[in-house]
């Protein structure tokens, strides 16, 4: 079977949902199936690369920022090129793993079948995240399009600029509305856990019958000796991962004179002055981007990992790491993480946002002995292996391809 990954991005670029693309295409190689993946290409990379039945064609699609869900639909060249047309009509499956649909109604043309994965809220949230970050509340939306408030909100949180902020409210409140419309020619579309599913069905009537549930491949990761007592959180400064959570939590373990714990955070720019002096006074180690060696590195020192996402993150691959490397998880109870983490004794939840319980979770980890937290992660990593594999998701992935067709 051929299948034509369409992606903008591919790892190493981008975050858990590429990761996730990634593994498909390596592990459905591997099974047999010939994979294609077309991809933005960044300075350094050659235009094909190939590995086994695994090929890759990196063109100049979005330059060196590469991201953005409307950059990529717009990219008409190369949609109607010759090229794309050859590709289209070497696949007997089209896969749509992140934001180009603009592909599928062309592909409709030609009559192949088109799967879409969503690793988000796209057909029912133009921002793609389910949660109006004006109201800081989860959305109950009436229509797909975000308030102006909440998109101008969201932006301002990811530090952009008037113009960028202002492109992205013209495009959320106007092109935003197209986007479920092109979902739903797909013939499958497949999420990511039962409560992405669930909501998903409950606000997109239309898309109910095409809905499957197939869990992301779990990376391979080496196991890491627990070394030291500190903590590991790993969404960077955003607010939707619950940083400002996190912070809360720790202003108030230090007002109450509870004592200090360390917090190992990656995804920072490092920052500088007060802002500095502060992060650090709370406890906070930052590092910028860290690849493996460097991760596994920081991993040693931490005995616990904070998840305080306050969206609903529908399959986050951090807590899927912390598992599989023993340690002990302190999260929110939202989206998919309750899923990941059922039956796992060494776990925490708590409510989104409620930084106070956080604290004392934190607080209550931290005065475990080291013996009692190596036993916790040894039982949390064998419950999520036993539950979870990759090869029952290429398996259900291969049985959606094989209907489709």
């Amino acid at each position: 079977m051929n299948v034509l990954f369409l992606s903008e991005l591919f790892y190493p670029h981008g975050g858990g949902a590429e990761y996730a693309t990634f593994l498909y295409a390596k592990l459905l190689s591997q099974a047999g199936f010939d994979i294609s993946v077309v991809t933005n290409k960044f300075s350094g990379e050659s235009e094909v690369s190939k590995e086994g039945k695994l090929t890759v064609y990196r063109l100049p699609l979005l330059g060196e920022k590469g991201s953005g869900k409307y950059a990529i639909l717009k990219q008409f060249d190369v949609l109607f090129s010759s090229f794309m047309r050859k590709m289209i009509k070497w696949a007997d499956v089209v896969y749509v793993p992140r934001f180009w649909f603009s592909v599928i109604p062309l592909a409709k043309t030609f009559g192949k079948p088109v799967i879409t994965h969503l690793h988000d809220y796209i057909p029912i949230c133009s921002l793609a995240i389910f949660y109006d970050v004006a109201k800081a509340k989860v959305c109950n939306p009436k229509s797909i399009i975000c308030s102006l408030e909440c998109i101008y909100a969201y932006e301002k949180t990811r530090n952009r600029n008037f113009q960028e902020t202002l492109t992205s409210v013209v495009l959320n409140s106007s092109v935003g509305r197209c986007l479920p419309k092109l979902v739903e020619l797909s013939d499958a579309v497949i999420c990511v856990s039962k409560s992405q599913r669930s909501i998903i069905a409950e606000k997109k009537l239309s898309l109910r019958k095409k809905l499957h549930i197939i869990y992301n491949p779990l990376p391979e990761f080496s196991t890491i000796e627990i070394k030291g007592d500190d903590f590991g959180y790993f969404g960077g400064p955003d607010v939707l991962k619950g940083f400002r959570v996190l912070c809360q939590a720790l202003s108030s373990l230090s007002y109450t004179g509870s004592g200090s714990v360390r917090i190992h955070s990656t995804k920072f720019q490092i920052p500088s002055g007060r802002l500095a002096k502060e992060l650090m006074r709370l406890g906070f180690v930052l590092y910028n981007k860290l690849d493996k060696s460097e991760l596994d590195k920081v991993y040693e020192n931490i005995r616990a990992v904070v998840v305080p996402s306050i969206w609903h993150e529908p399959w986050p691959y951090v807590v899927v790491e912390a598992l599989v490397q023993g340690r002990f998880v302190i999260a929110s109870r939202m989206g998919g993480i309750p899923e990941q983490v059922e039956e796992c004794k060494g776990v925490m939840l708590f409510e989104a946002g409620d930084y106070n319980k956080l604290a004392d979770s934190i607080e209550f980890v931290a005065g475990l002995e080291r013996e009692k937290i190596v036993d916790f992660g040894c039982q949390n990593r064998e419950t999520f292996l036993r539950r979870f594999d990759s090869e029952s998701s290429i398996k259900d992935f291969i049985s959606v391809c094989e209907h489709l067709i």
